[in-house]
């Protein structure tokens, strides 16, 4: 009986260090900060941040946009005038 109870005890204390050890890890990364996530502030302020971006890529694509219609109209003009009559050649005044 009483090899029952000292292998009794010993995985009462095995039990008792384990869960004091994870306990105390856990307490001190806490006041670390190791396990903190992000705050409250800090997502909004990454939210923010995030729309800004998102904004000023929006802006970015319609100029683009913009630039690529603006270069389609160059192109189609010049092959209109490369196929109809050329161009006069402005003649210089002499004085």
């Amino acid at each position: 009986m009483s090899d029952v109870l000292q292998f009794a005890g010993v995985l009462i204390t095995i039990a008792i260090v384990t869960v004091g050890s994870y306990a105390s890890i856990r307490a001190t990364n806490k006041i670390w900060g190791k396990e903190k996530g992000p705050s409250r502030r800090e997502l909004d302020d990454l939210r923010e941040r995030l729309e800004q971006l998102q904004q000023s890529m929006d802006s970015v694509a319609v100029e683009v946009e913009r630039i690529s219609e603006g270069q389609r109209f160059t192109t189609r003009l010049l092959a209109e005038r490369s196929e109809g009559e050329p161009l006069p050649v402005a003649k210089s005044s002499s004085r």
